[in-house]
């Protein structure tokens, strides 16, 4: 939640309002519009009430439930930042967070090939759950391709619960 010109000031030394972010992220959520109404992450889980996928060329961030307007409104926030492009800068951070996300889900799609080849291999599948944890980059979107295929990878869900 912002702190900006003195507002809500004490938010400024509020453990639980701290978060890293890359500088393009916070310009995108320092909009106004982003003051209040977006998921706090420590109080609910965004995965839950967002889906995150990647369709090709498309980053599609949406919120399950439309009429939630917390989970509305931070979906857009996350589209913003995968899609604003009003400044040089952020069109270039925005191509490379894309390019990014590419890398993360190509690994886990080579990964999942090789776990359908071969389904006993621990190795594969320690690299798998290295790849599923939260704190995995991009974490939520590969998260949510595994649970959209869980038919084909159920030894998986284990790794996302």
């Amino acid at each position: 939640m912002p702190h900006k010109n003195g507002k809500y000031a004490e938010r400024m030394f509020d453990w639980n309002n701290l978060f890293w972010a890359c500088g393009h992220c916070n310009k995108v959520k320092n909009q106004a519009k982003y003051d209040e109404g977006i998921i706090d992450c420590c109080r609910q889980d965004p995965e839950e009430l967002i889906s995150f996928r990647l369709q090709g060329a498309n980053v599609l961030v949406e919120a399950k439930n439309q009429d939630d307007a917390r989970a509305v409104l931070t979906a857009a926030l996350v589209q913003e930042v995968f899609h604003l492009r009003n400044t040089a800068m952020r069109d270039y951070k925005r191509t490379m967070r894309f390019q990014e996300l590419n890398r993360e889900m190509n690994i886990l799609y080579d990964n999942l090939e090789e776990i359908k080849k071969n389904p006993e291999s621990k190795i594969v599948m320690r690299k798998l759950k290295a790849l599923l944890r939260k704190e995995s980059g991009f974490a939520a979107f590969k998260r949510n391709y595994v649970r959209e295929n869980a038919g084909r990878f159920p030894q998986l869900l284990q790794y996302i619960v």
